[in-house]
């Protein structure tokens, strides 16, 4: 189809700017509008990145009364639920930064919103665009494993502490559970294509960001920097779900998948202070099985590529929008882990065990 779109993005941050290189890539996409919450942001933003004709305004609204196919929401996480809700009222195909939002009720709301008005939400997640990430989804589903009974995602950054809007509870809701938690999540659970949770016993901590010798915002820092919890989902399956911001340790292990007849080791890809988190790629994956009677492991081979996985993401939004077709990461997916999330927050706050309930 040579449908053109038009585009606006919301927030214009440092993620706004990623937005706009992978829709410049696009031939048949032209961002006509910016907007920002902070007066002049936006029009400093079109102007920095050269968005010739392009108009700014001072808050959300305005542009959304625009004539647009579709938007970019790169807002703090406060703002995600409101802004979502109105820009798919106001019509707009909706391409949403993570996490989804700050709440689980949040999140349903959005949710329900898109399904009322028919319209468009996915969900940023770029890592699913990397073929090994499908490759490992492949696999899962394939039966190979047998029954998958238990699971363990999670990772961990030796020294990886955001500061700013990240580390607000009013701003961000959460901490490392949901910058990069949600990526952890999402891999296992696509993979395993989406169990339905029961109940969450978790535990956070913020000894690393709460510290001036870790943080130099300690003072401010009022999310989690550790989180560790055990998800159980119909059909008796359990997950471990860990993650870090910072740490006195290399890792926190390899993402892993146990069946009845075979096991699947995932490590990520990447090396360094930041690295040892799903954000990225997959550095290689191990298949445990039997063999005429004895143990044996099999490495899979890996899929090369030379992706952009970011500007995977967004093209594969507008050409959505373009061709009709649905969400490639629809919001109900996300919600699921949007429920997690807020359940590993209530259970570490009463310190129990704390249900999941969905709709």
């Amino acid at each position: 189809m040579s449908k053109h779109l038009r585009i606006g993005i919301i927030g214009s941050g440092g993620i706004a700017r990623a937005h706009v290189s992978a829709y410049r890539k696009l031939p048949f996409v032209e961002i006509v509008a910016v907007a920002d919450v902070i007066p002049g942001k936006a029009g400093q933003f079109v102007e920095a990145e050269q968005l010739v004709g392009a108009a700014a305004y001072d808050g959300h609204q305005k542009l959304l009364e625009q004539e647009l196919d579709g938007v970019s929401i790169c807002t703090p996480n406060v703002s995600h639920h409101i802004t979502t809700v109105d820009a798919l009222r106001a019509g707009k195909q909706v391409l949403l930064e993570k996490p989804m939002s700050v709440t689980f009720q949040e999140a349903l709301e959005m949710t329900q919103t898109a399904r009322e008005t028919g319209n468009m939400l996915t969900l940023g997640f770029q890592p699913r665009y990397d073929p090994n990430m499908k490759l490992l989804q492949d696999i899962v589903q394939s039966g190979r494993l047998g029954k998958v009974y238990y699971a363990e995602t999670g990772g961990g950054r030796r020294r990886g502490m955001p500061g700013g809007t990240f580390i607000s509870k009013k701003l961000a809701g959460a901490g490392a559970m949901a910058d990069i938690g949600c990526y952890s999540l999402d891999m296992a659970l696509n993979a395993m294509g989406y169990p339905r949770p029961l109940t969450v016993s978790a535990f956070t901590s913020n000894h690393f960001g709460s510290n001036p010798l870790y943080h130099p915002e300690a003072s401010k820092f009022e999310v989690e920097d550790f989180g560790v919890a055990m998800v159980r989902f119909e059909n008796d399956l359990v997950l471990q779900f860990k993650i870090s911001w910072a740490m006195h340790m290399d890792t926190l292990g390899a993402t892993m998948f146990l069946g009845t007849d075979a096991g699947l080791k995932v490590t990520p890809a990447g090396s360094g202070p930041w690295s040892g988190v799903w954000d990225g790629a997959i550095g290689d994956m191990t298949l445990f099985h039997d063999e005429y009677g004895g143990h044996t492991q099999t490495p899979i081979p890996l899929i090369g590529h030379k992706l952009n996985l970011f500007d995977e993401k967004v093209r594969d939004f507008a050409e959505a929008v373009r061709d009709g077709r649905p969400a490639p990461i629809p919001g109900e997916q996300i919600l699921i882990q949007q429920a997690i999330i807020d359940g590993v927050l209530r259970s570490a706050e009463a310190r129990r065990e704390v249900s999941i309930e969905l709709p």
